[in-house]
């Protein structure tokens, strides 16, 4: 029996060998396409329906076998049962047996099951893969230990895209680095600090980077010339780049507890000026959980040395009660003054916790106006008077403003503490005579 049909293909659903005539004609239309385009039809649907074309006529029981990309996900690889073991028996014979009868290149590998714990075959499938030319390569281990990459996969030179869930990377003394590799996605992932910078360092093609939850490496130095899309959320002591001035996109996050956002011991004096030393063509940031605290360490300048002329959108996660912060925010203002679209999002957990700073002196608002601004967007705010005095300090300022939106946190006081900011925010003088201010409910 077709093993494609043995594992797909429940017996009762496998069509008549009898096709109608015209059924015939219509098959015989598409199997006389070149092979290259048949390829390309087949690519489009998951591994499960390409192997399934099998039973459509003797000319395509082996049509799927030169397909180039083989994802074994959820959707794919459809194993109903509970116990793990016949999960992982499964899940090794079907990977086992669509290797063997593959032929021809195999661009995209992909192993992502929710239900499955590591599977030790992983080892072997990685070690065959590395004697052909894989080009994307995608290991998600959702349940159990961190699995330890297999040495293999650092002979695989061709690859462009390379994505790893819940694994231990020690790289071989040999390796020499991803000279191909364009993208990389890291997420819960365990590596040496040298072996991080290293991996970085030699990939000199790299144009994307994500990094989530990491462990072993708390030090981000970020060395990538063609670098042009940053995400990187966990956490760590220091970032730094260098030699990335392509770099347009970055959203950052740093992931702290409660004790350690109180202790404030975070990076080194100037962290405002050294983070965007490199960053001369920034286009969109987005500073998520606790960076801003970060960046706001040691001096902090009017404005930056450089300013960001390229910035267009910028979304801030704020304290509003910290003066350091708010300060480190207006520099980053007075920095961009192409800046189109601006977020902020409040962190109201900490109000109260923190001593309230007195209002920022109208002279620390100057070096004004934001004449491209557009767009505000305000989060989670509960209508003290930080708060408020920056809501002003915007809508006084930005003269090209279309629309202010304004979604407040949840409060036990409901509707009494939204009346109020309502009345605050609708006594604002606005700069433009167009600004909307669109008041949402929480």
């Amino acid at each position: 029996m077709n093993v494609s049909v043995f594992f797909f293909v429940n017996q009762k659903q496998r069509e008549p060998h009898n096709l109608p005539c015209r059924l015939d004609l219509e098959i015989d239309k598409i199997s006389s396409l070149p092979g290259h385009v048949i390829d390309k039809i087949l690519s489009h649907l998951s591994l499960r329906e390409a192997v399934r074309t099998s039973i459509l006529c003797s000319k395509w029981r082996y049509k799927w076998v030169t397909v180039p990309s083989l994802v074994f996900d959820n959707q794919s690889v459809l194993v109903s049962s509970q116990d793990q073991t016949v999960l992982r028996n499964k899940l090794v014979n079907i990977v086992d047996h669509v290797l063997l009868l593959h032929t021809g290149p195999i661009d995209k590998f992909k192993l992502s099951n929710r239900d499955l714990q590591g599977v030790p075959d992983i080892d072997r499938w990685i070690l065959f893969l590395s004697r052909g030319s894989v080009k994307e390569f995608v290991l998600e281990i959702w349940k159990g230990h961190r699995y330890k990459l297999h040495s293999s996969l650092y002979l695989c030179q061709k690859l462009i895209h390379l994505e790893l869930f819940n694994c231990l990377l020690t790289p071989p003394a040999t390796f020499n680095g991803f000279k191909s590799l364009k993208s990389l996605d890291l997420q819960h992932i365990t590596m040496e600090q040298t072996a991080f910078e290293y991996l970085i360092y030699s990939c000199p093609l790299l144009e994307r980077l994500t990094l989530m939850n990491f462990d072993g490496f708390t030090n981000l130095k970020i060395h990538a010339p063609n670098l042009l899309f940053f995400d990187i959320g966990g956490v760590f002591e220091d970032v730094s780049f260098q030699g990335t001035s392509h770099l347009a996109i970055v959203s950052i996050g740093l992931y702290v507890n409660a004790d350690y956002g109180r202790n404030l011991a975070l990076g080194k004096p100037g962290n405002l000026v050294k983070f965007f030393a490199h960053l001369p063509h920034i286009q969109r940031l987005e500073i998520q959980s606790f960076f801003l605290k970060y960046l706001s360490a040691g001096n902090i300048p009017v404005k930056l040395p450089a300013v960001c002329d390229d910035l267009s959108f910028l979304s801030i996660r704020i304290n509003f009660s910290d003066m350091e912060e708010k300060l480190a925010a207006l520099c980053l203002l007075r920095s961009s003054p192409n800046l189109q679209e601006l977020e902020l999002l409040a962190r109201p957990e900490e109000q109260g916790g923190l001593r309230f700073v007195a209002n920022i002196l109208e002279e620390d608002y100057q070096n004004g106006p934001f004449n491209q601004l557009r767009l505000i967007k305000i989060v989670g705010i509960v209508g003290h008077k930080q708060e408020l005095s920056f809501i002003n300090f915007l809508l006084i300022n930005s003269s090209a403003l279309e629309k202010m939106t304004v979604k407040p946190a949840t409060s036990d006081r409901g509707w009494e503490m939204q009346k109020e900011l309502l009345k605050e925010l609708l006594c604002f003088r606005r700069a433009s005579i167009n600004a909307q201010i669109i008041y949402q409910d929480p």
